[in-house]
């Protein structure tokens, strides 16, 4: 009979063990993800926001405020930024399928605004004889007027690493030199998450930026200290949610092609 009582209690402990396990069902999710059709090699996705064709410059225009070079300059003018699509149209030029910088002319801006995005853009760094370092083929790509991916000639080209090709710059120096010679194409595929700010101003979470050169991870979820300034420490100054991205004029005929992004 005690043997009979120990093996029910057994079969009964078992049975409750067994049945307190976790099915695997119950960790399975089904939800409706938005389907979106993946581009051809370097093409834009269905989803994808077309900010450069090869037709023209329809979604640019002239930047309608500088920040400056200097932190002491920007503080006073980052408040005052706001994404206008009234400006003037984008002085640069259209060839072959090509933006190429009109030296001289300024940057040129998105007329719509844009926080956290999934960019794209290749970019082309034309030969200049003569020319060394940040003199050598310069622009770069500033999300939201402020934070910038730089732009440069950097194969066998020595400057300042915070200030080369894929830098954030004058913050951060990329993993690892991806640079192709000048007069060829090479291409950014950029994560940028927007800093968030409180009601009252105050810095919730900086700024991010992932960045692939040519295909190759240079920047991995970096996080940035404040605007990209040339000159002065950077500290957050609040902003926008949303702010165009700009294209940067440093006197240079750089040349840019099919340029767009998601939306994050």
């Amino acid at each position: 009979m005690k043997k009979l009582s120990l093996a029910i209690c057994v079969i009964l402990i078992t049975s409750t063990v067994y049945a307190q396990q976790p099915v695997p069902e119950a960790t399975e999710l089904y939800v409706e993800l938005q389907k979106v059709t993946p581009g051809n090699g370097a093409g834009a996705p269905s989803d994808a926001i077309i900010l450069f064709d090869g037709n023209d410059l329809s979604q640019w225009q002239s930047q309608k405020r500088g920040l400056g070079a200097s932190m002491v300059d920007m503080k006073d003018v980052i408040p005052l930024l706001r994404a206008e699509a009234d400006g003037e149209d984008a002085p640069w030029f259209v060839e072959n399928g090509e933006i190429v910088v009109n030296p001289g002319t300024g940057y040129i801006e998105t007329r719509q605004g844009f926080g956290d995005v999934q960019l794209h853009i290749e970019w082309l760094a034309p030969p200049a004889e003569g020319k060394s370092g940040q003199l050598y083929s310069n622009s770069g790509v500033f999300f939201m007027g402020m934070y910038e991916v730089q732009v440069l000639n950097s194969y066998e080209n020595p400057t300042y690493n915070n200030g080369q090709a894929s830098s954030v710059y004058k913050q951060h120096i990329p993993l690892v030199n991806a640079s192709k010679p000048v007069g060829e194409w090479q291409t950014y595929d950029i994560i940028f998450m927007s800093p968030k700010f409180s009601d009252k101003g105050t810095l919730v979470s900086p700024a991010r930026v992932t960045v692939f050169h040519n295909g190759v991870l240079v920047q991995n979820n970096v996080e940035l200290l404040g605007p990209t300034c040339y000159i002065g420490t950077p500290y957050y100054v609040a902003h926008e949610p949303k702010l165009p991205i700009a294209l940067q004029d440093h006197g240079d005929p750089m040349r840019f092609r099919n340029i767009w992004l998601r939306e994050l």
